[in-house]
């Protein structure tokens, strides 16, 4: 190691003084990097010497090449010397750091040289060098510095759904790109569940045919009904596993079972329990189909395993094992029987032991099987290694039995939660998750000792689908939050520090928007407070500006202008008389801007009013949706609340003075979710009229209604539509109280706006 430290402060004619300048923004942050005076200059549109004699530090050169210049990096050129000096030099070097993915990459006023025991780790190193030159700070030269870097974990996963809505395969290889980027190396691929089966297996061709396609409610008609799906070819699986392979990226593919089964059993009906053909599932939530455990329903599984193994040379092979609601195995007298026959307590030690068998037939191909942590509920199969999604109890006890785990806790690291309650926010579940939220979790739970840590693998992000219909989505919800889990998965956990990730990020979204990444930026978007009572009374009113990260310099305007870096600067609330409207922005220590900028009318008429997804939930029912219009819509907008438990919701100190009569715009959506177990929790109310009705109460929701509107006849009303009452003259502010009451099998109603109004509807 010294030697290797020697070479490169010979090479580099590196500074050995202490370092003054700022850490570069790296993300993730290198586990040390020691800063130094002095640059490397090039000149700007001419080409950077690029040696990499050897064929594994040609492909990380060509990677690095091809994200140069599709982010408008400076342009570099093969040569065929051992060295480029005053330029990149890519080296595999035996006396570099021995760690797995580990690299040293020095910067001096004679180049830049990367070195590492093997192509993997070179590819780290390049990944750190792509952020140098693409730092907008950059100008040309690169600040001197060494870094030696390693992986706090080996596993740095995403999973993505690919069953409920599908990627394009060019946008799958986009993605594994940013991966790469962001030092992760396990693409998690769900590829089969209820809604879908996405992968072709040639001896069973009915898995594509059939169960690949599904029917979302209220598309087309009867008659032709508007089919939703696909499937990956065999080709493009090992097309998208060799581009991930180039990037050190491995894929592992997931076939969910015995629960998740839906899209099988719809397509071969002999492997379900009750042997009856379902239709592929167009719901989402927990469906109670399950396979079969008789000897041919394993053999089904085998032979769809050998494929699946044909196609993914990946060491693991996840086989779910999640939300398999055990009632068709209770009422089924077959699988009773089979239950007696292996002498098994339960349905969930039948469950590991098909898991068991399973596992064992990959263990025989050299595979080893990936379960999600209700594999514990019956005993652990065999060497299986636990992914813990239901927190983090799961893999605290598997790495006490002695197993191999993965964190990928609900809702810490679920990138399909919210990341803010604002209401320009897109689709998701809630709690909300924050990017400071996912940057705070620790994957090593403290329970465990030092012996029984060693048993975590990683740490994992997932990416569900339901409510992301379209890559946008899906980026959205994931950037920048991957940046937060890049660091928790990469960096020392004593390097990790929120404040100095935030400093380091405006580099990252400025590198998101050359690439297109359509990124959130909900923790810096200004928030804009007003107190809307001193508004109603006066006329003028205290505006206050916030952001969910608190990062950033806020600046407004309030003469119709956009803010800018020379607009008034927030430092305390400011005075407004209505009408006006406020205009703010989030910018970084530089001047560029963190968010686009966020304004807010603030008049009579606008106080008056609420989006619906600025309502809350009524009170004892915390479950809360945003959703489109449609299971399967492909545009970013509107977006909807629902809460499946309990159709209500409340405006809090709803200003009534003065107000005679309120308007409803609502929005009729399917009622597509499966809730099993869960469905006794719904919250039902009678309706009095054919269609249902829309109740409104005030301060309480068990009090007697203020107005009650029938809900019109679905079948002859568009999906949006308006309802407007009368209501009885109240003073002051009141809490309204909107509760749906519908007969069994209505849709669901969302709110749009709700509009308070002084005069006759």
């Amino acid at each position: 190691m010294r030697f290797a430290r020697l070479l490169s402060g010979l090479f580099l004619g590196l500074c050995a003084c202490a370092a003054s300048a700022a850490t570069p923004s790296l993300i993730p942050l290198p586990a040390r990097v020691e800063t130094a005076a002095g640059r490397f200059a090039y000149a700007a549109g001419r080409a950077l010497p690029l040696a990499a004699p050897d064929p594994r530090a040609r492909a990380a050169a060509r990677f690095l090449r091809e994200q140069l210049a599709a982010a408008g990096g400076p342009a570099l050129r093969p040569v065929g010397s051992a060295s480029a000096p005053g330029g990149v030099t890519l080296a595999i070097d035996p006396n570099a750091p021995a760690a797995a993915e580990s690299y040293v990459l020095d910067v001096g006023p004679r180049g830049v040289r990367v070195a590492a025991r093997d192509g993997a780790g070179l590819f780290r190193g390049v990944a750190t060098l792509w952020q140098l030159f693409t730092d907008p700070a950059d100008a040309g030269a690169l600040p001197a510095l060494h870094v030696e870097d390693a992986p706090r974990f080996a596993w740095r996963g995403l999973m993505l759904d690919s069953v409920r809505h599908m990627q394009s395969v060019a946008d799958i290889e986009r993605l594994l790109d940013q991966m790469a980027l962001h030092k992760l190396n396990v693409l998690h691929w769900h590829l089969t569940d209820d809604q879908g089966w996405r992968i072709p297996i040639r001896r069973y061709p009915e898995l594509t045919r059939i169960g690949a396609w599904r029917t979302p409610p209220g598309a087309g008609s009867d008659d032709e009904p508007q089919r939703y799906g696909g499937y990956y070819t065999q080709e493009q699986i090992r097309a998208l596993v060799r581009y991930a392979a180039a990037r050190r990226i491995t894929v592992v593919p997931e076939l969910d079972l015995p629960g998740h089964a839906q899209a099988a059993v719809a397509s071969y009906p002999q492997v379900g329990v009750t042997g009856r053909r379902l239709p592929v599932s167009a719901d989402w939530g927990v469906n109670t189909t399950l396979y079969n455990v008789d000897e041919s329903t394993v053999r089904f599984l085998q032979n769809v395993l050998d494929e699946v193994m044909a196609l993914f040379p990946s060491r693991y092979i996840h086989l779910g094992g999640d939300e398999a609601v055990k009632d068709q195995w209770q009422a089924s007298p077959a699988v009773q029987a089979r239950l007696k026959a292996l002498g098994l307590k339960d349905e969930d030690a039948l469950q590991s032991w098909l898991m068991d068998r399973l596992g064992r037939y990959l263990a025989r191909h050299g595979r080893r099987m990936v379960g999600w942590d209700e594999i514990l509920d019956g005993g652990v199969p065999g060497d299986a290694v636990v992914m813990s999604w239901r927190g983090t109890q799961g893999a605290e006890k598997a790495a006490r039995l002695g197993h191999d785990v993965v964190l990928s806790p609900a809702p810490e690291l679920y990138l399909d939660y919210l990341q803010s309650a604002r209401e320009d926010e897109q689709t998701g579940r809630v709690p909300v998750r924050t990017l400071a939220d996912v940057y705070a979790f620790e994957p090593v739970p403290k329970s465990l000792d030092a012996a029984q840590a060693a048993h975590v693998l990683g740490v994992q992000a997932n990416m569900w689908t339901e409510h992301t219909p379209t890559m946008a989505h899906v980026e959205h919800a994931v950037f920048p939050r991957l940046d937060a889990l890049a660091e928790v998965a990469w960096t020392p956990a004593a390097e990790r520090d929120f404040h100095g990730f935030l400093a380091r990020l405006p580099a990252q979204l400025a590198r998101y928007r050359r690439a297109g990444i359509r990124y959130a930026d909900s923790a810096f978007a200004p928030d804009i407070a007003v107190d809307e009572k001193a508004a109603l009374a006066s006329g003028s009113a205290p505006v206050t500006l916030s952001n969910q990260a608190g990062y950033g310099t806020l600046r407004y305007t309030v003469d119709g202008s956009a803010p800018g870096a020379d607009a008034p600067r927030y430092e305390h609330p400011f005075t407004v008389r209505l009408p006006a409207t406020v205009r703010a922005v989030a910018l970084d220590g530089d001047g560029r801007p963190l968010a686009e900028p966020r304004a807010r009318a603030i008049d009579r008429a606008a106080l008056l009013a609420r989006d619906g997804t600025a309502l809350v939930n009524c009170p004892g029912s915390p479950f809360r949706l945003r959703v489109q219009p449609m299971p399967d819509a492909t545009t970013l907008a509107p977006v909807y609340v629902v809460n499946l438990f309990n159709a209500c919701q409340q405006w809090p100190e709803a200003p009534l003075d003065g107000v005679t009569a309120v308007r409803f715009d609502l929005a009729r959506l399917p009622d597509n979710y499966q809730l099993a177990h869960e469905a006794k929790l719904v919250v039902r109310r009678p309706p009095a009229t054919p269609h249902g009705e829309l109740e409104i109460r005030l301060d309480r929701c068990d009090g007697p209604p203020l107005a009650t509107l029938p809900l019109p006849d679905p079948a002859a009303t568009p999906r949006r539509f308006s309802l407007a009452a009368p209501l009885p003259a109240q003073r002051g502010a009141h809490t309204l109280c909107l509760a749906f009451a519908t007969p069994a099998g209505s849709p669901l109603y969302a709110f749009a706006r709700v509009t308070l109004q002084a005069g006759a509807p």
